[in-house]
């Protein structure tokens, strides 16, 4: 049987281009380490690597959020840990106040001690993060909590007591400021304010010490159940931190199993189409150098 010679190189060509393009596809198989160049080389896997990339994005945008939660909690905990600090000392001051033992020398004392306390308060509670924006006055984050007016402590006007919800996890939020509006701080520190002026002129009477004592212990309360909540709010991000990763991972290895290309199999295949490109390029040559005169 005669074969033409352009049936015989079309024949070749399309047995080298075959070879070649095989040849091409397990190399880049193998430099991208992935068996999947294009979807229809695996359509189910393609669709299921699309869910599990989606999935890790998401993971990876909750795990971002924890981290600047973690920071904002610490932040708050910090500070109101300061305040109390600060109430610590003024509630000394007031039991010193209220034994009526104290000389007029050591009321005033204690009034320059307190202003030094009510400041380093009124400071604390209008303490700003890092991206400048005031911590406790709830979601008026651009309004400071407390305004100081003619000597009268008030709230800022448009602070509020809601809290500002972070996304932790598929459908879990968890608040990441303090509202002190939630306490009454302003009537606090008014009050405080009263007694220094009454220590200071002599007109303070155990009374007064013990009725702004009460106050302290009240917001002494409310501070350390602020700060209970802030610990609380910590381990639970931390722990879906820890879910987090651990799905993370898992979606990882399922990544790798679907998409990761097998380096032996793709080896073997690699050597295959060495093979017949080399094979086909010395019949090709072969062949074409044959002539009728070979045989006569």
């Amino acid at each position: 049987m005669r074969i033409a010679t352009s049936q015989y190189s079309q024949t070749m060509n399309t047995a080298l281009q075959t070879a070649n393009a095989g040849l091409t596809r397990v190399m880049s198989q193998m430099a991208s380490g992935s068996r999947i160049l294009k979807p229809s080389d695996d359509t189910i896997a393609t669709v299921r690597l699309a869910r599990l990339s989606r999935e890790e994005a998401a993971l990876d945008q909750y795990r971002s959020n924890i981290t600047a939660l973690t920071t904002r909690l610490q932040n708050n905990e910090t500070t109101l840990t300061s305040m109390q600090d600060d109430l610590l000392m003024v509630r000394d001051l007031m039991v010193w106040a209220a034994d009526g033992a104290s000389t007029p020398d050591d009321v005033k004392a204690m009034a320059t001690a307190l202003q030094s306390l009510r400041d380093s308060l009124f400071y604390s509670a209008n303490t700003r993060n890092a991206e400048g924006q005031y911590m406790f006055s709830g979601t008026a984050s651009n309004v400071a909590t407390l305004d100081l007016t003619a000597g009268v402590y008030s709230f800022g006007a448009g602070v509020d007591n809601t809290t500002q919800q972070v996304a932790v996890g598929d459908g879990v939020t968890i608040a990441a400021n303090v509202a002190l509006s939630n306490y009454g701080l302003d009537v606090f520190l008014n009050g405080l304010q009263a007694a220094i002026t009454a220590f200071g002129n002599g007109s303070y009477t155990s009374a007064t010490a013990g009725g702004q004592l009460k106050a302290v212990d009240d917001l002494m309360d409310f501070l350390s159940g602020q700060i209970a909540q802030q610990g609380g709010r910590r381990n639970v991000i931390n722990t879906l931190d820890d879910n987090h990763a651990a799905v993370s991972l898992s979606n990882q290895e399922a990544t790798l199993a679907l998409g990761k290309v097998d380096y032996a199999e793709a080896a073997i295949r690699l050597n295959s189409y060495e093979l017949a490109v080399q094979a086909t390029q010395k019949a090709y040559a072969r062949v074409s150098n044959l002539s009728l005169f070979d045989v006569l």
